[in-house]
């Protein structure tokens, strides 16, 4: 029984079922408990899905969750499941493909009807306490009157569900060749904004892989289209207001085509992301903008998602003292008090107007030009508007620190903190800096301590010391890219044997032999309508096209033909999706575009490893793999490869190698670079 002030979800670690604890809505939490009571008394099933930084979640919560009059209904004809999206991805595939057949949209909160056996029948997103009030009698009605109708109606949502899941046959093309990526980019010109960059559309999503793919898509064909395309986006993006310039990191997303403004919570899944994409654009390009971009947001992580263990934080809220954005906005008077003799340079930098740039004469700081223009308009030299600029940013965030921080999701997701760890681990590459190898170091170690059993199994989520959670593709999928990535910054062979581990585990428990691809849940947490699998590309890329990558990679250092073979087999069945869409499929494009070069092999042997490695790292190089140490280790590739005494590079494809040589700059010719 429930006392007036709590329900069962005062029980659970998710901050996000947490602020429904006290809701006067009976709610429960997903799992056998609620699914039995709903059988037991024949009732019907409200599963109600949302996350903790989600704006319009926490306006229905208040308006409707909270109201008693609402609550009577809910709690008198139904089971009401309260579900955190980011803990219980499965149940989220399944629902959110629901609302999407009955009212071809979706987004959260995430309000489904289901029969007592879980099978949806409707299903819709956010709704105004008064409408929320007739759905429910509607069907409390009907579900007495004609439960006929219903039941009908969950028979054909559940096929539909279940046939969005039917993989095409493999087809029998396994050729690759720069033409079929050249078709990819025509396909997605269109869409490209090039002079505001991401994709021509409003609200804007940063979509991280898209732009990895065209970066590999220019290394490959030097189109400059595609170059072009990449750095407006990487430009625009640092520049705008979805970018926190105060405190550095990225929020979810641009509500306009301009990147002005942000839906002010910020995940760490795109931050992590970002990273890795900023980390791979200096490469490219150089631009210390960039750079800045990598560090500001590295001391955002550390600063403020930062868990002290190891383990990184999942998201902070868009809100604070209930306003959207209120954290970050300032008006003229406040940044004019604040930042004194500095203030005419610091509110030309970032466009801050009396009248506000954005809402009741709020601003967010955004920039329309860089540090150069800049300097000139206001005759400094660049070293004195950085200075300006650095000291008035240092002075915002002391004073930003006084408000009342945004809400913070403090729960620890294994995926999004595999992610935070490789991104880590490439930016150590790029930039040579230790302090992000020491992250990506403590943060793996903290993933093998808290989310992966000796077993092999691992777990979701962690809080408190607690994980409860099984672990679903994408956990395996990203921890091993993670740990891939941990050894092609220090050759640490240990990393490799455990993203190999890893893989095996989960070719025994989540492939489907008969299809190709993975499903999304372990074969042994397996109890919802439809056992899905996570295949198109979106603001992360899915499991089963990292796992596709990380077959690819492993093989090809292993020389393992077995994941080759399933890594291809995996890509041929999406490869006409590829083409018709690459921005939905962009991960398992850059996919494709490794198969069109097979990847060069770079070997480095001796104790002059790491200064080579170095060299190499400030590369952008997306078609080779990197291995070596001071001696040969226990990979095949470098056996009979070491020679005392000396620091040799060799530079292999298809197994074979090319004369060694001892210099960078030598090595870098054999690469035709």
């Amino acid at each position: 029984m429930f006392s007036a002030n709590t329900n069962e979800l005062i029980h659970e670690s998710s901050p996000y079922l947490l602020q429904h604890a006290h809701n006067p809505v009976h709610w429960y939490p997903w799992g056998e408990k609620a699914l039995e009571l709903a059988r037991k008394d024949n009732k019907l099933i409200i599963i109600s899905i949302g996350y903790s930084a989600c704006h319009w979640c926490h306006v229905m919560e208040h308006e409707s969750f909270e109201d008693p009059s609402v609550a009577a209904i809910m709690n008198e004809h139904f089971i009401s499941i309260k579900v955190d999206r980011e803990e219980r991805p499965d149940v989220d595939q399944v629902y959110m493909d629901a609302v999407q057949l009955i009212s071809g949209q979706g987004g959260w909160p995430l309000n489904a009807f289901a029969l007592p056996d879980g099978k949806p029948f409707y299903a819709g997103t956010y709704f105004r306490k008064e409408d929320w009030i007739k759905v429910l009698q509607y069907f409390v009605d009907l579900y007495e009157k004609e439960p006929y109708k219903l039941i009908k109606q969950a028979d054909n949502v559940t096929s539909g569900i279940r046939s969005i899941e039917q993989v095409p046959v493999e087809s029998q093309n396994s050729s690759y060749a720069l033409k079929q990526l050249d078709r990819n980019f025509a396909n997605l010109q269109p869409y490209l904004d090039m002079d505001k960059g991401g994709i021509r559309r409003a609200p804007k999503f940063p979509m991280p892989a898209a732009w990895e793919y065209l970066m590999h898509y220019h290394y490959l064909s030097d189109s400059q289209q595609a170059l072009e395309s990449v750095i407006s986006t990487l430009d625009n993006m640092a520049l705008g207001g979805i970018y926190d310039h105060v405190g550095g990191g990225f929020a979810r997303y641009s509500t306009d085509a301009h990147w002005h403004v942000p839906h002010f919570e910020k995940m760490l899944y795109d931050n992590a992301q970002l990273l890795e994409l900023y980390a791979r654009g200096w490469q490219i390009a150089g631009d210390p903008l960039y750079r800045n971009i990598v560090y500001e947001t590295h001391e955002f992580i550390q600063r403020e998602l930062n868990s002290g263990e190891g383990g990184f934080y999942a998201a902070l809220d868009a809100d604070s003292e209930g306003e959207e954005g209120k954290y970050y906005v300032w008006t003229l008077p406040e940044m004019e008090k604040i930042l004194g003799n500095m203030a005419a340079v610091f509110l030309d930098y970032y466009n801050i107007t009396a009248q506000g740039n954005w809402e009741h004469g709020k601003n967010i700081l955004f920039r329309k030009n860089k540090d150069t223009e800049i300097a000139k308009k206001q005759g400094l030299t660049l070293g004195e508007l950085k200075k300006i600029i650095k000291q008035g940013k240092m002075l915002l965030l002391k004073e930003r620190s006084k408000r009342t921080a945004p809400g913070l999701d403090d729960k620890i997701l294994t995926s999004w903190n595999a992610l935070m760890a490789r991104a880590y681990a490439y930016s150590y590459q790029a930039f040579a800096d230790p302090e992000f190898l020491e992250v990506a170091l403590k943060s793996a170690h903290f993933l093998e301590t808290h989310a992966i059993s000796n077993d092999l199994q691992m777990t979701r989520n962690y809080k408190n010391g607690n994980s409860s959670i099984p672990a679903f593709l994408d956990d395996y999928a990203f921890t091993i890219s993670a740990f891939i990535e941990i050894y092609r910054s220090n050759f640490d062979e240990n990393w490799l044997k455990k993203a190999e581990a890893l893989t095996d585990y989960a070719l025994e428990h989540f492939l489907d032999v008969q299809t190709g691809m993975f499903f999304y849940t372990h074969d042994h947490h397996s109890n919802l309508i439809v056992r899905k699998k996570e295949i198109s590309d979106n603001v992360i890329p899915s499991s089963n096209s990292e796992m596709a990558k990380n077959l690819f990679r492993l093989g090809t250092y292993l020389y393992r033909e077995d994941l080759l073979q399933i890594s291809r087999k995996m890509l041929q069945i999406v490869r006409e999706e590829i083409h018709q869409n690459p921005f939905y499929y962009s991960n398992w494009a850059i996919l494709e575009a490794n198969m069109v070069r097979p990847p060069f092999e770079v070997v480095i042997l001796g104790d002059g490893y790491e200064a080579i490695r170095k060299e190499f790292g400030r590369k952008y190089l997306p078609d080779v793999m990197f291995s070596g140490g001071k001696r040969e280790g226990g990979i095949d590739l470098h056996k009979g490869k070491f020679l005392a005494g000396e620091t040799m590079i060799y530079v292999c494809q298809d197994r074979v190698c090319k004369l060694p040589v001892t210099k960078f700059s030598a090595a870098m010719q054999q690469l035709d670079r």
